[in-house]
C-alpha cells in the first residue's frame, strides 16, 4: 500500500511530492495526479522517498515522466533521502546522472 503526498513551498515555485510504503504501478495515476496540473517554467520537483520501502521499475518510468513533464534536460527534479535499498536501484539505472540525488 502507498500513500503520496504532495506539498507546495509558499512562494509557489517548488512542488514535494512524497512517496510512503510501495511505489509501483499501483499508484501511477495517483503520482501523475500530483504533478500534472503544476506547468509553470522554472518549477522545482522535490521527489521525497524518505518513506519509500519499494520501487520497480515501472516507478523508474514514472519519475522519467516527471522529468519529461517539467522541462526534460532542462527540469528541476530531485531525489530526496531515498533509503539504501531504493538508492540503489535508482544508481543502478543511473538516475544519479539525469536528477540530482542527495540526502537533504
Amino acid at each position: 500500500m502507498s500513500n503520496i503526498n504532495v506539498s507546495e513551498s509558499e512562494d509557489g515555485r517548488q512542488i514535494t511530492i512524497a512517496v510512503a510504503g510501495r511505489f509501483d504501478f499501483s499508484v501511477h495515476k495517483t503520482f501523475r495526479d500530483a504533478y500534472i496540473n503544476y506547468v509553470s517554467a522554472g518549477l522545482r520537483f522535490i521527489l521525497d522517498l524518505s518513506l519509500t520501502e519499494y520501487m520497480d521499475s515501472s516507478a523508474l518510468g514514472m519519475v522519467l515522466l516527471l522529468r519529461e513533464h517539467a522541462g526534460g534536460d532542462k527540469a528541476h527534479v530531485s531525489i530526496r533521502n531515498a533509503r539504501p535499498d531504493v538508492e540503489k536501484i535508482l544508481r543502478i539505472a543511473n538516475f544519479d546522472k539525469l536528477l540530482d540525488m542527495s540526502p537533504a
